[in-house]
């Protein structure tokens, strides 16, 4: 019997990281990317990074998850602004967008909500949504739904890694296995 690898090491500029392997949902093991409280590799990933963000830009999008510090790396190097869903509804929001994310690669169902004002930052703005990781695209989409319902319109899609082949057009850093298992 084979062993699917505990981990994995990857590259970015002169850091690098051995991410351990998890179980995710049925696509057996894949790498783990943790940006919250690695700052060094979080700030050799954004700077390598800046230089992907596609032309005409005015706003970069993220999700309050892992790629929230990368995006704030990235803001912080190109001067762009960056706003951000959130997982919860929180009790301070002002008529958010509420978008469902249809799919999810590790078989959790999810909604983005994005506080109202927030969204007024996107309206006629070109944005580039921001993500650690891409797998399938579906947080993506939905994240791209939301721009489009603030009335921005999306420049294109930005992750640190890929991870297997997504429906959307992703420009990345990296390319992970899809799985290791």
């Amino acid at each position: 019997m084979t062993t699917a690898p505990q981990e994995l090491t990857v590259t970015i500029g002169d850091v690098s990281r051995t991410l351990p392997t998890v179980r995710a949902g049925g696509m057996g093991r894949v790498p783990l990317v943790e940006f919250i409280g690695d700052s060094e590799f979080t700030k050799a990933v954004a700077q390598e990074m800046v230089a992907l963000i596609p032309d005409g830009t005015e706003v970069l999008l993220t999700v309050v998850t892992n790629a929230l510090p990368l995006t704030h790396e990235l803001s912080d190097r190109s001067g762009l602004p960056y706003v951000c869903a959130r997982k919860k509804r929180r009790t301070y929001m002002q008529q958010p967008l509420i978008q469902d994310v249809p799919s999810m690669t590790l078989g959790v169902a999810e909604t983005l909500w994005l506080d109202g004002p927030h969204a007024e930052r996107l309206n006629g703005k070109r944005v580039t949504i921001v993500q650690d990781v891409v797998a399938s695209g579906g947080t993506a989409q939905a994240l791209a739904r939301l721009v489009e319902r603030a009335g921005g319109t999306v420049a294109g899609y930005l992750a640190a890694f890929r991870q297997g082949t997504p429906t959307l057009d992703v420009i990345a850093l990296q390319d992970l296995p899809r799985t290791l298992s």
